[in-house]
């Protein structure tokens, strides 16, 4: 399933078009830019290409910007990168782009010519042409596979970068779209294949088919050659759900093979159901859990609660199995626990092979990899040996066999791809992306702040060795703190070549709200807790700079989405510990957000201004609601993108134009295009990146 995440990611879903301007009867009296949640309005974008045209000129004429872009540029469009791969069909599938292809490429090749230096593609997709050909700007946003021959496809293309979609039906074989077959209009939605001639599909069926949210909540099967409105009702969430509900399909290497939905009722609260040919029936699942895959008629289940069933007791984040044939026949259930965390583990991901299963964990934020194999009475566990204090991620996995690819990366450790077999998982190095900054003389080092509870909050900071500690470092800290989101150590090139390479620090907070440690840590910062979110991550600076590692006057924090929340919180409650804030694609009126895009979704995360408790916490976060008159800012960079049909563009200019109002200095800027994720194409990417480091050039780095 495409479960829709804040996070700056690719993304599922969209209704018809953009959200409603608002209306008299939701317009407040006490806020005088609501006109700019008019998305694309005109007056909105007169106001909108204003704000760039000054943005531009301060960050583009910058002597230092044209080097920033270009060596940003060249990094994302490096053709020594790691080409990524997809198992499909028993080759090598691979999505691309570079400074030929912006836009991007989907091409092939086997699998033993990717494991050499220089493998031959063939390219089956130019989403480039295609674009030219549509007149649109199609983004990638991924592709459905009819399992188990895996020979079509369902392309997932978005314009623009919207989390909406069109689908279109895609032959691999033939590297070409099928003649009459399924082409479903732009909408947010989820589909998944019933059979060769048959969708499970979620999406915008007309006036009361989605969620306040703006997702889809009726469920419909759709036969090849029919028009939508033929389609076939096959299950029904409800409006007021915070999310919608969509289908999953399960199959494994032994041919077993079953269709689910999910009904999002909260963002972290659904319920399963099993699709039987007598209609669907409800699972007796806990509601924070999801099924992440099926081996050997086993189904997979990853818990974010304590669960009791069958007499077993399975603690808060384990991943369990349990018979599809005791799914299918009501039984009651006996899940066999297969990992159970403790205090400092999280599950990370989850990967069903032919035979077997590839767990990965955050142990301590530190990545962790083993194979699981079931056995007649029991499964067993068998550690991979990978590099330490990395984090490892499950590239690519397929049912059709137990080959498996494992990504590696750390801070200043570029990415590595390992090849295993899981039935007897040796890894072995298959690809590594060439160092793109130089990294002599750094350090990482990992420290932990006290919060205001006295919890200790890990942090990483990445550093010159020898660095003297007089506060005089520039540094840059990010962190997210949000829907269990784990934050763990990554090889960011650019960051590394634009900003590490030239002598500054790099920080990644661990707050709580985020998924390091678990549900629990993740638990500690929901709703009216939220306040120790932001209290971690005060602590984390402030932990720096009593060990003299950088200062106020040197210090810049930066963070998107969730995190731009985060941003925003900073900015006003804590303005004497920061000299730069960047806000990013941000939700900032927490008194309006569930009226804005799909924020009604998020009511799970933050809560509702619907409930009185609530409602004055939120009143009291608001970044939008809390800025001052009389209060010294450091001067804030505030970024989105038009094309954000998720969180949406209305949460940044509505806190620029206050800045303004109130004569307070701010930079904003907004890309017509790109989505939640700015991923339009590399072009856009590099110019976000190339902006963003001349701000903090500018505000932490010269006297």
């Amino acid at each position: 399933m495409k479960r829709m995440m804040l996070l700056v990611t690719a993304a599922m879903l969209t209704g018809a078009g953009a959200p409603p301007a608002p209306s008299a009867a939701t317009t407040p009296a006490d806020d005088p830019f609501v006109w700019l949640e008019d998305w694309t309005g005109p007056r909105a974008m007169q106001w909108v290409e204003a704000e760039n045209k000054a943005t531009v000129s301060a960050f583009q004429n910058d002597p230092r910007y044209d080097g920033y872009y270009k060596q940003a540029l060249a990094i994302a469009s490096a053709k020594d990168r790691i080409a990524m791969p997809m198992l499909i069909h028993g080759r090598i599938y691979n999505f691309w782009r570079d400074a030929d292809h912006p836009q991007g490429i989907w091409r092939y090749t086997s699998q033993a010519d990717y494991a050499t230096d220089a493998p031959h593609w063939t390219t089956v997709l130019d989403l480039d042409a295609l674009s030219k050909a549509d007149g649109k700007k199609w983004v990638w946003k991924g592709a459905t596979i009819l399992d188990p021959e895996e020979r079509i496809a369902l392309l997932n293309l978005s314009d623009g970068g919207e989390d909406a979609v069109t689908l279109r039906e895609f032959d691999l074989t033939t590297g070409q779209f099928v003649q009459g077959g399924f082409d479903i209009p732009k909408s947010k939605q989820n589909e998944a294949w019933l059979d060769k001639d048959t969708l499970l599909i979620a999406r915008d069926w007309g006036e009361g088919s989605m969620t306040v949210s703006g997702y889809p909540f009726v469920v419909k099967t759709l036969k090849r050659g029919q028009p939508l409105s033929a389609a076939q009702e096959v299950y029904r969430g409800d409006r007021s759900d915070q999310v919608g509900t969509f289908p999953m399909l399960l199959s494994d290497g032994s041919g077993n093979r079953a269709a689910f939905l999910y009904r999002g009722v909260t963002f972290f609260g659904n319920e399963t159901y099993l699709v039987t040919g007598d209609g669907v029936k409800r699972l007796p699942l806990p509601a924070k859990s999801q099924l992440q895959g099926m081996v050997q008629g086993q189904v997979l289940i990853q818990t974010s609660q304590a669960w009791d069933s069958g007499g077993v007791h399975v603690p808060t984040g384990s991943l369990v199995a349990v018979p599809l044939k005791a799914l299918q026949a009501g039984e009651t259930l006996k899940p066999h626990i297969l990992f159970a965390p403790n205090a400092r583990q999280s599950i990370d991901g989850v990967a069903a092979t032919k035979g077997r299963v590839i767990l990965s964990i955050n142990d301590n934020v530190r990545g962790r990899v083993m194979v699981l194999t079931p056995g007649q009475d029991r499964w067993t566990s068998t550690p991979v040996a990978l590099p330490d204090n990395a984090t490892i991620s499950i590239a690519s996995a397929t049912d059709k066999s137990d080959a498996a690819y494992l990504a590696v990366a750390g801070f200043l450790a570029p990415t590595t791809l390992w090849s295993i077999d899981a039935a007897n998982p040796a890894p072995r190095q298959v690809k590594a992306m060439p160092a793109r900054f130089d990294a002599t003389g750094l350090v990482v080092e990992q420290f932990e702040a006290t919060s205001t509870d006295g919890t200790k909050i890990p942090y990483f900071i990445v550093h010159k060795k020898g660095m003297k500690p007089d506060g005089s470092t520039p540094t840059i800290m990010t962190a997210y703190g949000g829907f269990e989101v784990p934050m763990t150590p990554s090889y960011a090139a650019i960051t590394g070549k634009l900003w590490l390479e030239r002598g500054n620090s790099f920080v990644l907070a661990n707050i709580r709200g985020g998924g390091e440690f678990g549900p629990a840590w993740h638990e500690a910062g929901l709703k009216t807790k939220r306040q120790i979110i932001y209290d971690d991550f005060a602590a984390v600076a402030q932990d720096i700079f009593a060990r003299k590692l950088s200062s106020p006057r040197r210090f810049g924090i930066y963070g998107g989405s969730n995190g731009g929340l985060l941003m925003g919180v900073e900015f006003n409650q804590h303005p004497d510990l920061w000299n730069g804030v960047v806000i990013q694609v941000p939700l900032l009126d927490m008194i309006r957000y569930e009226q804005i895009a799909a924020g009604a979704s998020w009511v799970d995360e933050y809560g509702s201004v619907s409930v009185p408790e609530e409602k004055a916490f939120l009143q009291k976060i608001s970044p939008y609601a809390n800025i001052r008159k009389s209060v010294k800012y450091p001067v804030p960079y505030i970024w989105t993108t038009t094309k954000d049909d998720r969180v949406g563009p209305q949460h940044a200019r509505k806190f620029a134009a206050r800045l303004k109002d109130y004569g307070l200095p701010y930079h904003f800027y907004e890309d017509t295009a790109g989505g939640h994720s700015g991923d339009a194409d590399i072009a856009q990417g590099a110019r976000l990146q190339a902006m963003q480091m001349v701000y903090f050039s500018q505000r932490l780095e010269g006297e």
